[in-house]
């Protein structure tokens, strides 16, 4: 399947989670859920570059809660937030388009872990930016930072039992 009809798919997904099916009865809470839509997604992006798929899970989770038009204050947008210039640097010429997203922000991730050699410098990395944590040496004395390292290692536990992992 094309990354466009991936991508075009995943949005209607998306779009059916939040709103239901043309002409469905509104109802209570939804099958297809947004996590449900894009997980297909996220699992194939997190084996292509070496990552565990909760993981990738947990941060899109804490990142944009599987929003895919999510736009952060600082500017950070699509599904794993993505900042402007680190989107360019990825090549990621639409970051709300959620195949182009996602892999930019999973190859991120990747390029992230195999700087630092820690999966909680590199979410730290993925906040508060390399720079930061190269300063000092671990995760930056930044209350965001920590208490988002903090969320996304809790929402990676839980991720883990619900794909069927270990935690």
């Amino acid at each position: 399947m094309s990354p466009t009809l991936l991508s075009a798919l995943a949005r209607i997904r998306w779009i059916e989670s939040q709103l239901g099916p043309v002409g469905a009865a509104p109802g209570p809470e939804r099958s297809e859920s947004g996590p449900a839509a894009f997980r297909a997604l996220v699992e194939e992006a997190a084996r292509r570059y070496g990552l565990d798929p909760a993981l990738v899970d947990a941060v899109v989770r804490t990142e944009s809660g599987y929003d895919p038009s999510a736009t952060s204050p600082a500017g950070a947008m699509g599904l794993m937030q993505l900042m402007p210039a680190t989107a360019r640097a990825l090549g990621v010429a639409d970051p709300y388009d959620p195949v182009q997203n996602v892999h930019g922000g999973v190859r991120y991730l990747r390029g992230l872990v195999d700087r630092f050699g820690d999966v909680t410098l590199a979410l730290a990395a993925y906040n508060a930016g390399p720079g930061a944590v190269a300063r000092h040496g671990g995760v930056p004395p930044y209350p965001e930072t920590r208490a988002y390292v903090e969320r996304v290692l809790r929402a990676w536990q839980r991720a883990r039992v619900d794909l069927g992992g270990s935690p």
